[in-house]
């Protein structure tokens, strides 16, 4: 094939903003040849928007049953992210899916096995593995070069929503609707970031807060501790009730500290290890000295688009992707861990007992309520979705 036909299940915030990226010319091997949406108001929208010669869809049944696709883009609720890919494997299509891979990891590795059956491409929407600063981060971690990990500290309290965001649809902030709250809507970018970047922990306490800011059912106020199993700890910081909020991503190694905010990476490097001058001095309050050095990157933040480009290369080529589809569970993992930890309130440890995760989840799903002061809000406008804009 010259280039790659696309199908969108799920046109509302994020499958358009990925229409808006294909008519904009932004993967120049890849073209929409189907959309699919439950909704009437944005099957109305394609016919108005999209080229004449996309094919609209109610389900995402009838588009993957279509034969008008070599690829599919699933965009809706998280709960059936892993049964249309499933579907989507089993008609030989490739599958790009968007975050979280699903809302629980039975459901995930269920997928992630019809993936490895099934002899297609298989791809994550985690456009901040595309950031600059955060591929930075990974190659210095990575690397060794400031060896082990002793700490790790996240703070992303810049995810404010409100109430007209969660009165925006039915599903919003429900265990039936989404299965989650700020974990599963807005962080699994950072969930799979920080295990990119630093690893999965071996133990996980969290204290998930459910509706704290905002009138919802689920979690809007998150703060977890994380242990490695080197020894190192970490604490994760999270909420969409905090104006103006803070990004703050800081590793602490054995020879630097990495700082990750506002879009900058700085390092400070140590003129030796704190282990080894920890042992080796003969003062009490000595502190190794070192500078704060600000890391070049080369400033590259391709975020959507990037992560499209390389799902067609992988089709097309055989390139690399920014990050393959069954790396999905591992963000989930955390975000499953923090769930089950405060439901517990104690620690969890990895693995993670999934079947007790889905069992305290489906209690909570019997007695969920569906909203229905549903209101009209406006996300997306074109060229404009990005990076938090879920």
């Amino acid at each position: 094939m010259d280039k790659v036909r696309l199908g969108i299940i799920g046109i509302g915030n994020m499958g358009s903003g990925h229409c808006y990226t294909l008519l904009k010319g932004d993967v120049p091997d890849m073209v929409i040849s189907a959309v699919a949406d439950l909704k009437e108001s944005r099957r109305q929208w394609a016919k108005e928007t999209l080229p004449e010669d996309v094919k609209i869809y109610t389900t995402g049944e009838e588009l993957i049953e279509s034969g008008t696709c070599d690829a599919v883009l699933i965009a809706t609720p998280h709960y059936d992210h892993p049964r249309y890919a499933i579907m989507a494997f089993e008609h030989g299509l490739h599958v790009m899916c968007e975050k979280p891979a699903g809302v629980y990891t039975l459901q995930v590795r269920e997928m992630n096995e019809a993936a490895e059956k099934a002899d297609v491409v298989f791809a994550m929407m985690f456009n901040q593995r595309t950031n600059h600063v955060y591929r930075k981060m990974h190659e210095l971690v990575h690397s060794g070069q400031y060896g082990a990990i002793k700490r790790v500290n996240w703070i992303i309290t810049d995810w404010y929503r409100t109430q007209a965001y969660y009165n925006s649809g039915g599903w919003r902030a429900t265990w039936d609707g989404e299965g989650g709250g700020v974990l599963l809507n807005q962080c699994p970018h950072n969930l799979d970031l920080i295990q990119w970047i630093c690893g999965m922990p071996s133990k996980v306490q969290a204290f998930c807060h459910v509706g704290k800011w905002h009138d919802i059912e689920v979690e809007d106020d998150v703060t977890a501790y994380l242990e490695y199993p080197n020894g190192a700890t970490g604490v994760f910081i999270t909420t969409t009730g905090d104006a103006p909020g803070t990004n703050r991503f800081e590793v602490t190694l054995e020879k630097a500290k990495l700082v990750c905010e506002n879009n900058k990476l700085m390092v400070y490097e140590l003129e030796v290890s704190e282990r080894e001058f920890c042992f080796t001095t003969t003062e009490g309050f000595a502190k190794p000295q070192g500078k704060w050095v600000e890391v070049e990157t080369d400033g590259a933040n391709p975020q959507h688009a990037g992560v499209l480009r390389a799902f067609a290369g992988r089709i097309l080529r055989g390139t690399p992707l920014v990050a393959e589809g069954k790396e999905g569970i591992n963000g989930l993992t955390l975000s499953n861990a923090m769930h089950l930890s405060s439901w517990l309130q104690s620690p969890v440890t990895l693995p993670l007992n999934e079947e007790l995760f889905l069992e305290k989840l489906n209690e909570l799903r019997a007695n969920s309520k569906k909203k229905t002061n549903v209101i009209e809000v406006t996300f997306t406008t074109e060229g404009s979705y990005g990076s938090q804009r879920s």
